[in-house]
């Protein structure tokens, strides 16, 4: 494909759903993006008809572990190039390579191998940056980690786990109640990087102390911290009550009921509402049993579950979390397709360069059928996945 090209069809991008759509590349860049019978210059030779689906920005993963047999903290080349290959099959063009509780030994490997492995280009979906989700949790909302590596934010260590990324650490999930975290939230802040609360025991007032620390996220709502409830609003109303926050969902309908989905949706808006699989090494294969982080998981239907029944991540992909936001909760296309790249995008810092399709912006773009399988993934216009006919 040549470095100038362009795609017409339905485009689902910036807020709004364009039945005649054109989005024309140039190079790396987009060029324009708009109704075809809007753009005045000369078409490029080179104009792919799509039938039957729909072009939207590329989708960015800010939490995800694994797929397709690999994970982050197998601390590898392979392991992420595989990573970034399979992510484009999903319709993903940018990730957070994300860690989980582990010794301090095996989260350093894992770091510096993403920086690595990041400079040297992807196959795939890019890598932007790290989500660092634990080891700085409550060992009573721990889900799938392993409690015997949970730590306490010491300063030094939060220092050095920072340092080592080289710029690259972007979010980093913390439980704001556990002792000496304040001081690390208040440093992070200060080096710009994402403080999310999650994996919390927190009550709504240590969130709103939190937020007045640094905390501007929260990791997977409802999943792992205080839930609802009217006497004690706890970490879930405080994300809810916190309107200028965002927070994460894992909307595969198993992790949050879809009256939920929407319910959340509609209190956040798509604009602080970020999509995101938190899958592990078991997406894309299918039901069997895997690890995570040296436990056992089990693959039935939707569901990764540890032996006690407890959710191992997910086998999500953020193709199926639009899809799910939209045939199970209601919400309209474009305000999911949003959730999956926009919103994700601006949370990260990065919205002036993706997650729209706009002139001048990263050629970071993915085309989806009407059932939602991904067609095609292109990113910095460099096609990086078609399906096979």
């Amino acid at each position: 494909m040549s470095d100038r090209f362009a795609l017409r069809g339905r485009v689902v991008a910036n807020g709004q759903d364009i039945l005649d759509g054109l989005v024309v590349v140039n190079g790396t860049a987009v060029e324009y993006a708009g109704t075809a019978d809007g753009y005045g210059k000369e078409w490029p030779e080179q104009v792919e008809r799509v039938e039957n689906g729909f072009i939207c920005p590329g989708f960015v993963d800010m939490h995800m572990h694994g797929i397709a047999g690999s994970d982050t903290m197998d601390g590898t080349p392979e392991a992420l190039q595989t990573i970034s290959r399979a992510l484009a099959g999903y319709g993903v063009t940018s990730f957070l390579a994300t860690t989980m509780t582990a010794p301090y030994a095996e989260l350093e490997k894992a770091i510096r191998n993403v920086v690595a492995v990041s400079r040297q280009g992807m196959d795939g979906a890019s890598i932007v940056g790290i989500h660092l989700e634990g080891p700085w949790i409550n060992p009573r909302y721990k889900g799938a980690q392993k409690e015997e590596n949970i730590a306490v934010p010491k300063l030094e260590d939060v220092r050095r786990l920072h340092e080592l990324a080289d710029g690259l650490m972007k979010v980093v999930t913390i439980a704001p109640e556990q002792p000496e975290a304040t001081e690390a939230i208040q440093w992070l802040k200060e080096q710009g990087v994402v403080v999310s609360a999650g994996h919390t025991g927190a009550s709504f007032d240590q969130a709103g102390k939190a937020v007045e620390s640094g905390v501007c996220h929260f990791t997977h709502c409802f999943n792992a911290m205080t839930g609802l409830h009217h006497r004690e609003p706890g970490v879930v109303g405080a994300a809810m009550y916190h309107e200028q926050l965002s927070t994460e969902l894992i909307a595969d309908g198993v992790h949050v009921h879809p009256a939920v989905m929407r319910i959340l949706y509609r209190v956040k808006s798509a604009a602080r509402l970020a999509l995101v699989s938190d899958s592990m090494r078991a997406a894309a294969l299918g039901e069997g049993t895997y690890d995570l982080g040296g436990q056992e998981v089990h693959v039935r239907g939707a569901e990764a579950q540890l032996a006690d029944g407890t959710l191992a991540g997910s086998i999500l992909t953020l193709n199926r979390a639009v899809q799910n936001m939209v045939v199970l909760s209601g919400v309209p296309l474009a305000e999911a397709v949003a959730m999956a790249s926009e919103t994700p995008a601006n949370i990260l810092g990065l919205g002036t360069q993706k997650g729209k399709l706009q002139a001048g912006f990263d050629a970071d773009l993915v085309v989806l059928g009407d059932d939602f399988e991904v067609q095609s993934t292109y990113v910095s216009g460099r096609l990086v996945y078609r399906v096979q006919k």
